[in-house]
């Protein structure tokens, strides 16, 4: 009785300390636990003591007679033996869930908790101070709030929650914020692509003139590179790698520019005596020589049947390769050397640049009428105008660049004469050449890093820079296909840039071209 009174009393204080402190944590409940189990026991076995002295049986001759006692015996699942004797045994394995919680840096707010144990700390100094009004209190919480993203006395200083999966998008919102998501077009994913920073080829050119006046490079439609060097004209078959010497000039005399026509195999070559020459590359031979200029001629450029060259002496001829007389115009379109000369795709205007820093833009028509002064005269550039092209799908754009002292490329509308863009490139503008394969321009230049630069039309924004050339790049050309750009730089060398090669995935089937003959080849003298 007196061990049941000792218990009950045991138990009502338990309860009462609970009642007054709160629960019991969990590892005091287990000692507690623990010591009522060792009370228990050794109650138990004063008990089973006192049994078994009582159950001795007297025997004949004075002595007791031990009546046999229960033994305790070893349970292996008994933990209480186990911990009382203190015998070593092997410990109970661990779940395979685990049984402790491990948190995780990321779902902690260490700023929070800093700031929640400031706020404690503060609590418990100021106490129930009535100086702080509740204007202020308000202003605190509201602080509170707007720092770390709500109400903080919601919060906990550790996050005992399990990480949710992340979304399928990899984006994980906290603060519940709308966004407007829509899906991003094919085309817009795809815009940027792989442009290699190294040249594809590279091909010797000894004895390039090294002059930012001519014009010695071009490519045909039938897949041939004509390149000047010095007096001599080379023929390059990109297709089978072949090289071909098309002739040498004698003496003193050097080539100042070539130029294909755009339809068949006859090249038109300018040189330093004021000659105008016409070659049928697929003979190897010279059909006619045209003269009309005393002065060298550094440019030239065809529409259709109508070759015009442009000479030291500022002046404009025009040839009529069919007829006998060719010359059917001549015009004094600048005060200096003409060292830039295209016709727009359409053959509606002719764009001279000279070295008096003047751009002129012509109206002339194919056959004898022609107008002798210019629809637009430009003086925006502050250097030499070389570099020119005609936009391939706006026939009325025309990009221009400027020598040293500009460095500037420009874009006209020749359909209105206004100026569209102007972008300053830091250095030399040699040429420029526009892309039938994506809507870009790429730029020649010279001083200071002698690279290419790739730009996207019309926002003007660079794409890419490709370097090699250890001297400015004087001239490029296109290959017929649109993928690769050659250029010819001061250092002698020729370069392959594979930098328009379009997305094979995109690329539409091309139709068979069949090889058409020039009908000016029966009519060329």
């Amino acid at each position: 009785m007196t061990h049941l009174r000792y218990m009950k009393e045991l138990n009502n204080l338990t309860r009462m300390d609970e009642a007054i402190k709160g629960p019991i944590p969990r590892w005091q409940k287990k000692c507690a636990e623990t010591s009522n189990l060792s009370v228990n026991l050794s109650l138990n076995s004063s008990k089973k003591l006192n049994s078994s002295t009582l159950g001795k049986s007297p025997m004949k001759n004075g002595k007791t007679k031990k009546t046999p006692s229960k033994i305790m015996r070893k349970s292996p699942n008994s933990q209480s033996f186990k911990f009382l004797t203190g015998r070593a045994t092997t410990p109970a394995k661990t779940p395979n869930g685990g049984d402790r919680f491990i948190p995780s840096r990321s779902t902690t707010n260490f700023d929070l908790s800093h700031y929640k144990i400031l706020q404690q700390q503060n609590a418990e100094q100021d106490g129930d101070r009535s100086d702080i009004s509740p204007s202020k209190r308000e202003m605190q919480r509201l602080m509170g709030e707007n720092l770390h993203g709500g109400n903080i006395n919601n919060m906990r200083v550790l996050s005992y929650q399990i990480k949710a999966p992340a979304p399928p998008d990899g984006y994980q919102n906290p603060l519940k914020v709308l966004y407007s998501q829509t899906k991003t077009p094919a085309s817009v994913r795809a815009s940027t692509r792989y442009i290699p920073q190294n040249s594809d080829r590279i091909l010797d050119a000894p004895e390039i003139i090294d002059d930012y006046y001519l014009n010695l490079v071009d490519w045909s439609k039938n897949n041939i590179l004509a390149v000047a060097l010095g007096p001599n004209v080379y023929l390059w078959d990109a297709g089978t790698g072949t090289i071909e010497q098309l002739f040498g000039l004698e003496g003193n005399d050097y080539v100042c520019s070539v130029a294909w026509i755009q339809e068949g195999p006859h090249l038109a070559v300018g040189t330093t005596i004021g000659n105008t020459e016409l070659w049928d590359c697929s003979q190897m031979k010279r059909m006619r020589v045209m003269n009309g200029h005393v002065t060298r001629v550094g440019s030239l450029s065809w529409n259709s049947h109508v070759l015009s060259s442009g000479c030291r002496l500022g002046k404009i001829v025009h040839h009529d390769v069919r007829q006998r007389d060719h010359m059917i115009s001549t015009v004094n379109a600048h005060n200096q050397e003409i060292c830039g000369l295209k016709w727009s795709p359409d053959g509606q205007y002719l764009a001279s640049g000279g070295n008096d820093n003047m751009l002129q833009i012509w109206s002339l028509a194919t056959g004898q009428n022609s107008q002798t002064q210019p629809i637009y005269s430009f003086n925006h550039h502050q250097a030499a105008v070389k570099a020119l092209a005609w936009c391939p799908w706006q026939n009325n754009i025309l990009a221009s660049g400027g020598g040293t002292a500009d460095r500037t490329i420009r874009f006209w509308n020749c359909n209105t004469g206004a100026c569209l863009n102007a972008v300053d490139t830091k250095s030399q503008v040699c040429a420029l050449l526009w892309s039938t394969n994506y809507k870009e321009i790429i730029s020649g230049h010279g001083y200071a890093q002698n690279q290419l630069t790739i730009w996207k039309y019309p926002m003007m924004t660079k794409v890419a820079e490709l370097t090699g050339h250890t001297s400015r790049v004087l001239h490029l050309a296109m290959s017929p296909d649109g993928t690769t750009v050659l250029s010819a730089g001061a250092d002698e060398t020729l370069r392959l840039w594979k930098c328009f090669q379009m997305d094979p995935h995109k690329k539409k089937e091309c139709s068979e071209v069949r090889s058409v003959a020039s009908r000016l080849k029966q009519s060329i003298r």
